[in-house]
């Protein structure tokens, strides 16, 4: 009869499992994201190439480059609020 598991080393495991891979997880500058996306749009190698090379999965490019469009058309569209000034306005 073989014993029986309480589902607490599974947890158990799954919890470790999480842990490293938060620890391990890469996180991108906000340049290095817009450099990366532009490497894509430039289109020299296929998506697939750029992710591979950069360590990345396909679909967090997509979201990025859907992000860099995103936030590229509300500045567009007139959408100026900044966090700081960018000293191009000066008071009277």
């Amino acid at each position: 009869m073989r014993p029986k598991h309480s589902g607490h080393s599974k947890t158990s495991a799954e919890r470790v499992m999480k842990d490293i891979r938060r620890a391990t997880l890469r996180h991108f500058s906000a340049e290095d994201k817009i450099r990366i996306v532009l490497e894509g749009l430039r289109g020299d190698d296929s998506i697939s190439e750029l992710c591979r090379k950069e360590g990345i999965a396909q679909s967090l490019y997509y979201l990025w480059s859907k992000e860099f469009m995103e936030a590229g058309k509300r500045r567009l569209a007139g959408d100026t609020a900044r966090a700081g000034n960018c000293g191009s306005h000066q008071p009277d």
